[in-house]
């Protein structure tokens, strides 16, 4: 990824977020002037996000956190506190839980997802800001910008994009930075 005149080491402020021509599951995702592409949910993008609906929120959300693979990834520096992923983490999406769209451990009695996945999807993960400063029930849950697979098949609802791509772009995020979904 060129930094396009930008100086080594300034962050990336805003990513935003398109639906590619043709098909509204694959995304275009403008950093800085690089264009790259994405996978977006199965339903597309939804200004009416629903828990399990598939759909990528159309929304601004910033950068909160995020997860790593200590063992299949290296730690980058970069802006935003990645915590190493354990075999025991989760990310509650049941609605009804008091955990809904918070992390947990597992196991856990309510509906959850892996953060320690076999399909490397998580190796790299960054928590978004939907639903989760202003929770409220069945608005969905979930919503990462991790690594894609390698077919670009469609999300349950996040932002995916190739390994070596983020593996890159890390480093010019930050805590806040804003990925805006303009579908």
């Amino acid at each position: 990824m060129k930094e396009s005149g930008r100086k080594k080491g300034k962050r990336l402020r805003l990513i935003t977020v398109r639906t590619a021509p043709g098909d509204r599951t694959m995304g275009l995702i403008n950093a800085g002037g690089t264009v790259i592409a994405c996978a977006l949910g199965r339903s597309g993008i939804s200004a009416q996000k629903r828990e399990g609906d598939g759909a990528t929120p159309l929304a601004s959300m910033a950068v909160l956190s995020g997860y790593l693979r200590g063992d299949r990834e290296k730690r980058k520096s970069g802006g935003i506190a990645l915590r190493i992923t354990r075999a025991g983490d989760g990310w509650c999406d049941a609605p009804n839980d008091a955990n809904y769209n918070r992390p947990v451990r597992l196991p856990c009695p309510a509906s959850c997802e892996a953060m320690w996945r076999d399909d490397r999807l998580y190796d790299i993960c960054l928590v978004l800001d939907w639903n989760i400063r202003s929770r409220r029930r069945n608005r969905g849950s979930a919503i990462f910008f991790h690594l894609a697979r390698p077919d670009f098949s469609p999300t349950e609802g996040c932002i995916a994009i190739q390994p070596a791509v983020m593996r890159r772009l890390l480093p010019l995020l930050r805590r806040g930075t804003e990925i805006r979904v303009l579908g």
